[in-house]
């Protein structure tokens, strides 16, 4: 017997959602179908969330396709792409395919930014405020930011001084920036650092990059595709798109399958040549099981990348900063990033490689980048400096619970979530993507589905049994913490201070930030919880909560 529906008089929708990246327009269409009442909120002034941000020189997706992009056959049947890793302009005109298809934007307000949301008890509900001067009241609250929507930008001394350009990455002109005849410097070599510089050796004057840590860049293997290809391979997309649901990294890759350390030297380097032509992520996510969990098995993969890079620089002392004899940090247990000449423009007269630990940056001046071996002027300073990485993008918003905590107070002393869905204080609130779920360790369309039918099915159940109140309990939290640090601690991870591990930005906490244990085990539990009514969750009807 159906339950009546709540009584949803004052709200302005049944769910109000933030980020029109992948997750957040999958939730908005899939909502929407339940005949919900849905307002979804961007910063921007487009969709693709992370790919309306990212437009400087060489940004692309790092994922193949058909692998990146949704599943629904309306989408894809008459969708082409012109490269296997497509550029942030095709990513823009697929977010345009995708809102004709699934008409989406008569529902977002576009350029709102959220500043503060908070809960109302009494009317079981959120306030959410804008930077517009607008307020929304909504039941459920949907926060779909994504794990890169904070930049973040070193305290250099002296930076706001510089009299040149200077632009984060994720904060690159909309209307383009022109860097031929340029001095130009670049500052961190993750993976938009590598693509700008790809693209800056080609019209700079001069382009100085300034490393840190080495980069493990794999071989992205970039090809164009033909329509006629792309329509003989669409009676496998069916296939692909299941198996990328069944694999644990949200790739089709084929599964990793036994040890590096029982195939001969013959045998293993075979396999390694293999998944190196096959580019992309396969080299990382489609290797030997042992790779991230034992360390004899990781120094395979690492030496067959050094030597692989090593071939490709002319100066041996280049070399050894790029590509060191000894691994910075085991291979993979940082976000590799893909490049396609990265190696190759330092043999070129015009770029130069600063080794910033050997001779550390000490401030910019108002010409030029100062390191303890002297300056290096420019015209253009490029931040690649990444991301507040997972949970920064949530943190930044003001959101206050049931008890008057903030979700940033919350997770003070470490991220406390239940299936890295949902926290304990902040009822009716709903994450995707955010800290302890697969996030950065899972291709991003996958995860935006798999996640993303689980919270749509959920607010179908409270919708059927008239819930206006779901909570995740405490105990629940400590439970999947201590769940998700023991994985952990089994891996190699742990090992690098990377943006995984919150290593990145000062003060912030060190611990491991995503799922580690793969998409399998992730929706197994997710589905676990949902047969179990929800288990980890205290939910509450109308009348009951109110007796």
């Amino acid at each position: 017997m159906n339950q009546p529906h709540p009584d949803t008089t004052g709200l302005d929708c049944d769910v109000l959602i933030v980020g029109a990246g992948f997750a957040g327009l999958y939730q908005l269409h899939r909502l929407r179908a339940l005949g919900l009442s849905v307002v979804l909120l961007e910063a921007g002034s487009g969709l693709g969330g992370i790919w309306h941000w990212n437009c400087y020189p060489g940004a692309r997706v790092d994922s193949h396709v058909p692998v990146y992009e949704y599943s629904d056959e309306k989408v894809w049947r008459d969708w082409y792409w012109d490269e296997r890793f497509p550029d942030w302009q095709a990513l823009r005109r697929y977010f345009e395919h995708v809102d004709a298809t699934w008409d989406l934007s008569r529902d977002i307000q576009f350029d709102t930014r959220v500043v503060s949301a908070s809960w109302d008890e009494g009317g079981r509900s959120w306030r959410v405020d804008t930077d517009r001067g607008a307020s929304l009241r909504a039941r459920f609250f949907v926060l779909c930011t994504g794990f890169a929507a904070k930049a973040y930008i070193p305290e250099f001394p002296g930076l706001d001084d510089f009299a040149g350009v200077h632009h984060h990455t994720a904060h690159w002109p909309q209307d383009g920036l022109d860097m031929t005849g340029l001095r130009v410097g670049v500052i961190g070599t993750g993976a938009s650092g590598v693509q700008v510089i790809q693209e800056a050796a080609k019209v700079a004057t001069e382009v100085t990059v300034f490393q840190r840590t080495p980069i493990l860049a794999l071989a992205m293997q970039q090809r164009r595709l033909t329509r006629e290809e792309q329509d003989a391979a669409k009676v496998h997309y069916p296939e692909i798109f299941r198996r990328r649901t069944q694999s644990n990294s949200g790739f089709d890759y084929a599964e990793p399958g036994g040890s590096a350390l029982d195939a001969s030297d013959e045998e293993r380097r075979a396999a390694y040549e293999r998944l190196w032509q096959a580019g992309g992520f396969s080299f990382w996510a489609g290797s030997y099981s042992d790779i991230l969990i034992n360390e004899e098995a990781n120094r395979t993969a690492y030496d067959f990348w050094r030597d692989k890079v090593r071939a490709r620089i002319q100066d041996a002392a280049i070399a050894e900063v790029l590509a060191p004899t000894e691994p910075p940090h085991p291979f993979g247990v940082k976000r590799p990033s893909l490049e396609q000449t990265y190696y190759d423009v330092f043999n070129q007269d015009n770029v130069a490689l600063v080794d910033v630990k050997a001779t550390p940056i000490e401030r910019i001046n108002p010409s030029g980048v100062q390191t303890t071996q002297g300056e290096h002027p420019l015209d253009l300073l490029v931040l690649a400096t990444g991301f507040d990485a997972v949970t920064g993008g949530l943190t930044n918003i003001g959101i206050h619970g049931s008890r008057g905590e903030t979700l940033k107070e919350h997770w003070q002393q470490g991220a406390l979530t239940h299936l890295g869905l949902a926290s304990h204080g902040f009822p009716n609130l709903l994450y995707l993507y955010g800290p302890q779920s697969p996030s950065g360790f899972c291709n991003g369309p996958t995860c935006a589905e798999v996640q993303g039918d689980w919270v749509v099915e959920l607010l179908a159940h409270l919708r059927a049994h008239g819930i206006t109140r779901i909570e995740a309990r405490p105990e629940a939290e400590e439970a999947w913490r201590d769940q998700v640090n023991a994985i952990a601690s089994f891996t190699l991870f742990p090992r690098a201070e990377s943006w995984y591990m919150g290593a990145n930005i000062p003060g912030k906490p060190r611990e491991m930030l995503n799922w580690p244990g793969g998409l399998q085990l992730y929706a197994a539990a997710c589905r676990s919880a949902a047969d179990a009514g929800y288990s980890g969750f205290t939910l509450d009807g109308e009348d009951i909560g109110r007796r």
